[in-house]
């Protein structure tokens, strides 16, 4: 005869600390402008800090953020070792998720600004694919921690209509999109700029010829951009 044990079960959760990684370009003189850039799903920090380095005008500090979701990519070539991805959201407790993308950002912010090698005033952030949607949810959260802010091939909070948690910004916004997206196809984004300005009084939305991808022409709309931005 077998005993079963009736015991109960439950959930529990610990709050620790994780590293999250960034890699740092800093420009003569400072304080500069900075520009806070972050990849899209599956890609690093290195990634889009090669990408950031081709939009920013020179006299701007980079920040690229590395994910801290880590996953096994497929090799580049069959055979060849499994790759390192990043992102920065899951389908599982997704707010503290969101929780961490603006710590992250906040904490990373007032670091640099603390250590003087960056104009608090002057603060960019970017984001491609996954992280445009987050950090549209970070500058309307915080609406007056930035100067500016550039969604590429992106989408928008799903709860942007609907949440009180977003409140209007002065920031600057940038949306560009590709019209061969697979992800983010034209029917998809063609209100954005119009849901945008319900909370940003600035806003500028171009569509490309491209796909999901990041195009010479999207890399020099945006450092006339970002120059405007940062002079005026």
């Amino acid at each position: 005869m077998s005993v079963i044990n009736e015991g109960r079960e439950r959930e529990g959760s610990l709050k620790t600390e994780i590293k999250l990684y960034y890699d740092l370009h800093l420009p003569e003189p400072q304080p500069a402008p900075l520009l806070i850039a972050l990849h899209g799903y599956g890609a690093s920090k290195r990634q889009i800090m090669r990408e950031a380095r081709q939009m920013a005008p020179a006299n701007f500090a980079i920040a690229a953020l590395q994910g801290f979701h880590q996953h096994l990519r497929e090799p580049k070539e069959p055979g060849g070792p499994l790759r390192s991805g990043f992102g920065w959201l899951t389908n599982y407790r997704p707010e503290e998720s969101v929780t961490l993308h603006h710590k992250a950002l906040v904490d990373l912010s007032d670091a640099l600004v603390s250590e003087g090698v960056v104009d608090p005033k002057r603060v960019f952030l970017l984001g491609f694919s996954q992280s445009c949607g987050l950090n549209y949810r970070f500058v309307f959260t915080h609406p007056d921690l930035l100067h500016g802010i550039i969604g590429i091939c992106g989408g928008m909070p799903g709860d942007w209509e609907a949440s009180e948690v977003y409140k209007p910004t002065e920031a600057s916004v940038f949306h560009l999109a590709g019209t061969r997206d697979e992800f983010y196809p034209p029917e998809r984004v063609a209100d954005y700029a119009e849901r945008l300005r319900l909370r940003a009084g600035h806003v500028v939305a171009k569509s490309y010829d491209a796909g999901h991808e990041i195009v010479p022409t999207m890399r020099q709309d945006v450092h006339e951009w970002l120059e405007i931005q940062a002079n005026g």
